[in-house]
């Protein structure tokens, strides 16, 4: 029988709680509502008010993962869409999470969740501007770390402040807060940006996503900006063989990780059991993303 539970009135069917989902731990799908439920404060300003696409992995990284924008089949009623028209759908709606028994509902789907940088109530206007900084192996998260000390102080040149998080899988990810704003100028300004990273670290950077030129090097998507792109929300899990998170880390521990004297693809992991505790001692990192006197204008 699938258990029944209540969160804030509403009633939740949560199925198959002991399947296995991230194979290297363990970690059951049980584990994992928990998870969310117990950093739903935290992920939830980050998910509300934003269409929110799920990349769904009912199996465990291992069996059938697809992205989907529409509400799934099933959506209650209860769970909040706004119109999001596509060229292909002009008509099309996407889930917004904006409360703790959406979020439990969409999470018992079993998906990451990948939100763009502008809120459904204002549509293609950035409130934020993001790097995704993905290495080429033999790089790892490493060198990700040189490169964001990097566009962090060309940022702070043009009185904009940027935070960290783990991507999740390889990389990291800088979040920037910015004064609404067009998402084209958005996407514009920040290729701008990695197109100069390139420049001044030819042998660190790429800004173009041909893998002929990515081995050895860090590519700084850019595309991210764009209106119609998302990236991984913080504190969602990810489809990894671990519960890898996509997690806040301090400017600090970037300094140490960049340090480091070779390459390592165990720096910088986050995983599900760890974000509590980093709760608990840090707080929240990304809380500057809220607080309108730290978004900048875009020069």
């Amino acid at each position: 029988m699938t258990p029944v539970t209540e969160v804030e009135g509403r009633r939740l069917a949560l199925s198959n709680l002991e399947k296995v989902l991230h194979p290297a731990s363990g970690t059951a799908k049980g584990e994992v509502l928990h998870y969310y439920a117990t950093v739903g404060a935290a992920i939830l300003p980050h998910l509300r008010d934003r269409p929110v696409s799920f990349l769904r992995y009912p199996d465990g990284p291992d069996g059938q993962l697809f992205f989907t924008k529409n509400p799934p089949p099933g959506t209650p009623s209860w769970v909040r869409t706004t119109p999001v028209p596509r060229s292909e759908d002009p008509r099309a709606r996407q889930v917004v999470i904006d409360d703790l028994p959406s979020l439990m509902w969409a999470a018992n789907l079993v998906v990451e969740f990948h939100t763009p940088q502008w809120r459904a109530s204002s549509p293609a206007v950035a409130d934020r501007l993001v790097f995704d900084l993905d290495p080429g192996p033999p790089a790892t998260v490493v060198e990700c770390c040189r490169v964001a000390l990097h566009l962090r102080e060309r940022l702070a040149a043009d009185g904009l402040h940027a935070y960290a998080k783990t991507s999740g899988s390889k990389g990291l990810h800088l979040l920037v807060p910015v004064v609404p704003t067009p998402s084209s100028r958005v996407s514009a300004y920040a290729r701008q940006l990695a197109v100069e990273a390139e420049a001044a670290l030819p042998k660190l950077v790429v800004h173009r996503m041909a893998k002929a030129l990515r081995p050895g090097k860090v590519f700084v998507d850019h595309s991210q900006n764009a209106a119609a792109k998302t990236t991984a929300t913080p504190y969602t899990l990810r489809a990894r063989t671990l519960p890898t998170v996509s997690a806040p880390v301090t400017w600090q521990e970037v300094e140490e990780c960049a340090d480091l004297p070779a390459s390592d693809p165990e720096a910088l992991v986050l995983l599900m059991d760890d974000i509590t505790p980093r709760l608990e001692r840090y707080g929240e990192l990304l809380a500057p993303l809220f607080a309108p006197e730290r978004a900048g204008e875009l020069p």
